[in-house]
C-alpha cells in the first residue's frame, strides 16, 4: 500500500491549519516550517495544492457533495483531504489513478475508517466531474460558453462569472478567469527614492532572486523569490513586494516634486512610497498626506514611512475616507486607492472568490462612491482625481465614476482617461485620471 507523499501531506496540514485558524494561505507558507525542509520539487507540489484547493473550494465542495449520501456529514479534516484530491484529480496533470490513490491515502492518514468512502467518492469525481469539466473548458475554448461553464472550468462561484460576463464580455471574462486560476507572479518595486533601478537589481541579484526588468519603471519579476525573505532588502525596505498592476497604477498618478498629494487609502503604505519614489526621479519629493480608516494600519505605515526614508514628507493620518475634514486643505493629486472586493487579485489571494457575497459589489460601490465624493472635495481648480480599485467588476469600477460625474460632487471634473490594467502573469486592477476645471 503506498502512503500518502510527505509534500501531500504537509499540504493537508497546512489546509486544515487554515480552516481552524481562518488564516491566509500564503501566510501560512511563508511561515511553515515543515514546508522549508522538503525538497524544492516538493515545495513547489504542496503550494500548488495548498493555494489551488483554497481558490477553488465551493466548486470542490460542490463536486464531494454531489457524491454523498443526502445528509451525510464529513469529518472535517477528512472534507479537508477529499479537496486537495479533487483538486488534484481535476485541476492537475496527475494521473487520476495516482491522485485516487493519493487521496485514499490522504483520508486514510486523518480518518482510517473512511478511506473506503474516499475511495468511492474519488473516483467517482475521476469519471464523472472530470468529464463534466473537460466539456466546459471545451465550450469556453470555444467561445461557446455561458457563466455555469466559466465557472466550472476555473473553479470560481457561478454568480461572479456572471458579473465578469457582464463586465469584460466573453474574451474578456474568459482572460480574467484562467488568469485567477493561475499562480501568481512574483514581482516587486524598487524604492526609487534610495536606490536607482540598476542598484536594486544589482541588490537582487546578489541576494540570489534572478531579477528579470517588468514592463514598469522600476518594477521586477523574480525567478526565485523564496530567496527574498532571507534578503533583508524587504526588512529595510529598498525593495517592495508589489504587484506590477499596482505599480502601474501609482506612477500613473504622475506626482510632480513638491506637489501636494492626498492619498485616501494608504494600507501598508507599498503606493506612498512608490508616489514618493515617482516625484523623486524627476526632481525631489512630493508632500503626502495619507489617509487610512484604520488605526493600527496607519502606525504600522508611518513606521514603513521612516525605514523607507520618506517619513519627512509624508503625514499618516487615521480618519474616515467619506468624512475628509476642510481643515486638510485642497491637494495638486487626490489619489483614492478604493476598497473593493478584489477580484482582480484572486491568483494572489485565493481566498477571495469564495468568501464573497453576490451583495459585496453593490455594497461596496455605495461605499466607493461615498469615498470618492468625499476626495474630489479636496482637489483644487485644475488639480487631478485618480480612482483605482483591484476589481474586474464594471460596478466597482465605471459605474463609480460615471455616478461621480452625475452628481454633484462631480461638478467640473472631466474624465481624461479610465483602462484596466492587463499584465501576463499580474494582478487586475482599473485606474481612471480626471481633472478639475
Amino acid at each position: 500500500m503506498a502512503r500518502a507523499t510527505p509534500a501531500r501531506l504537509a499540504a493537508l496540514s497546512l489546509l486544515s491549519e487554515r480552516r481552524r485558524r481562518d488564516a491566509r494561505m500564503r501566510d501560512l507558507l511563508r511561515g511553515s516550517a515543515e514546508l522549508s525542509e522538503l525538497p524544492e520539487r516538493d515545495r513547489a507540489l504542496v503550494s500548488r495544492l495548498a493555494l489551488g484547493a483554497t481558490a477553488a473550494v465551493g466548486e470542490l465542495d460542490r463536486a464531494i457533495d454531489s457524491h454523498l449520501r443526502r445528509g451525510a456529514r464529513l469529518e472535517p479534516r477528512v472534507r479537508d483531504a477529499l479537496r486537495l484530491a479533487a483538486f488534484e484529480l481535476l485541476y492537475l496533470d496527475t494521473r487520476p489513478d495516482v491522485c485516487v490513490s493519493q487521496g485514499v491515502e490522504l483520508v486514510r492518514a486523518v480518518s482510517p475508517r473512511a478511506a473506503g468512502l474516499a475511495n468511492a467518492v474519488l473516483r467517482r469525481v475521476a469519471d464523472e466531474d472530470a468529464a463534466a469539466l473537460a466539456e466546459a473548458r471545451r465550450r469556453v475554448l470555444a467561445r461557446s460558453f455561458d457563466a455555469a461553464d466559466l465557472a466550472r472550468a476555473h473553479a470560481l462561484p457561478e454568480w461572479l462569472c456572471e458579473r465578469a460576463l457582464e463586465s469584460l464580455g466573453d474574451d474578456g471574462a474568459a482572460e480574467w478567469a484562467a488568469r485567477a486560476s493561475e499562480p501568481a507572479g512574483a514581482w516587486v518595486a524598487a524604492n526609487r527614492v534610495r536606490h536607482t533601478s540598476e542598484e536594486v537589481a544589482a541588490l537582487l541579484s546578489a541576494a540570489g532572486c534572478v531579477p528579470v526588468p517588468g514592463p514598469v519603471p522600476g518594477s521586477f519579476s523574480l525567478g526565485e523569490p523564496a530567496r527574498l525573505a532571507r534578503s533583508g532588502l524587504v526588512e529595510r525596505a529598498d525593495v517592495l513586494p508589489c504587484d506590477v498592476s499596482a505599480q502601474e497604477v501609482a506612477l500613473a498618478c504622475c506626482p510632480a516634486p513638491g506637489e501636494r498629494v492626498l492619498e485616501v487609502g494608504q494600507g501598508r503604505g507599498t503606493k506612498t512610497i512608490l508616489l514618493e519614489g515617482a516625484a523623486h526621479v524627476v526632481g525631489g519629493p512630493c508632500e503626502i498626506v495619507a489617509v487610512e480608516v484604520s488605526a493600527r494600519k496607519s502606525a504600522l505605515a508611518s513606521q514603513r514611512m521612516e525605514a523607507a526614508g520618506v517619513a519627512g514628507h509624508v503625514r499618516c493620518l487615521a480618519a474616515d475616507a467619506r468624512r475628509l475634514e476642510d481643515s486638510l486643505g485642497e491637494f495638486d493629486l487626490v489619489f483614492v486607492d478604493a476598497p473593493c472586493t478584489g477580484t482582480g487579485t484572486i491568483a494572489r489571494h485565493p481566498e477571495i472568490a469564495w468568501s464573497l457575497a453576490p451583495s459585496a459589489p453593490d455594497e461596496l460601490a455605495a461605499l466607493q462612491l461615498e469615498i470618492l465624493a468625499s476626495a474630489a472635495a479636496r482637489v483644487r481648480p485644475g488639480g487631478r482625481l485618480v480612482y483605482a480599485t483591484c476589481s474586474i467588476l464594471a460596478e466597482e469600477d465605471e459605474g463609480v465614476v460615471e455616478a461621480l460625474l452625475a452628481s454633484p460632487a462631480g461638478s467640473g471634473l472631466k474624465l481624461e482617461e479610465a483602462h484596466r490594467t492587463g499584465w501576463p502573469h499580474a494582478d487586475g486592477h482599473f485606474l481612471a485620471r480626471l481633472r478639475r476645471a
